[in-house]
């Protein structure tokens, strides 16, 4: 499922649908069904392309969660846990790497970062590994550990966790950690898209958690670029729709609650 959602809202999807719409109206010129056909995709593909409108439907499934602030720290023993997202790994000519967390795994470390100064929790957990075992990239948990480091987040506060492949699996081993650490809350930072299916899948599993939701790591752009079909906009209808399909296959699975 996911590998289908990544190629329908991709480059790739765009130019095979548009493709074969083309072929099917140079096949059959009268046929009315072939120009629906072409004239519909070229629009979805418009319309899921602008920012602005994948972002408010964004926002309505991420509704009910906000920022992180001072009134959110509850009493008691601590752990923020911050999930994976995605990294990337460079290499010389020398096949030296040198690996980095992707922008949205960016915002999340920032996140966590923050709060961890507004909480001081006793623990952080990065928690990424990837869905591929082939992946040519470092597993997201320890890029994510190594740019904690570098925003102030001291060594031994840092629990790093890269088995996990999903939401699921991450929410499965942080309640295996968080149970040794003996701590009494744990806060989660994810994307505000999502923290939704993120704090379903933690309760499926017997652990409440505290939301704390990152910035969109587009947020930042013009706004002029939200109006505009951009490659932007095709990367957030594909979030939008791997969230979404998300939350029915975890409830589906009883991965949800």
């Amino acid at each position: 499922m996911t590998d289908i959602v990544w190629f329908v809202f991709s480059v790739g999807g765009v130019v095979v649908f548009t493709l074969a719409g083309v072929l099917w109206l140079r096949a059959r010129p009268t046929s009315v069904a072939a120009r629906r056909f072409l004239l519909l995709t070229t629009a979805a593909y418009a319309f899921c392309s602008i920012y602005a409108v994948d972002e408010g439907a964004a926002r309505l499934l991420a509704r009910g969660f906000h920022a992180f602030s001072r009134s959110d720290i509850p009493k008691g023993h601590l752990a923020i846990v911050v999930l994976g997202s995605g990294s990337f790994t460079a290499r010389d000519w020398d096949n030296r790497p040198f690996s980095t967390v992707d922008p949205t795994a960016a915002t999340r470390v920032a996140e966590a970062a923050r709060v961890f100064m507004l909480t001081q929790a006793d623990w952080v957990i990065s928690s990424g590994g990837t869905p591929l075992t082939d992946d040519p990239n470092e597993r997201t948990g320890t890029t994510m550990r190594d740019a904690l480091l570098h925003l102030g987040v001291p060594a031994t506060r840092l629990i790093v966790e890269t088995e996990s492949r999903n939401t699921r699996d991450e929410a499965v081993i942080v309640a295996r950690l968080i149970a040794n650490l003996h701590v009494e809350h744990l806060i989660l930072v994810t994307s505000a898209l999502h923290m939704r299916r993120s704090v379903g899948a933690f309760r499926a599993v017997g652990v409440d958690v505290i939301p704390a939701i990152a910035r969109d790591p587009l947020s930042a752009y013009p706004r002029r670029d939200w109006l505009l079909p951009t490659g932007y906009g095709l990367s957030r209808a594909h979030d939008l729709a791997h969230e979404s399909s998300g939350l029915v296959y975890y409830a589906m699975r009883g991965w949800y609650r």
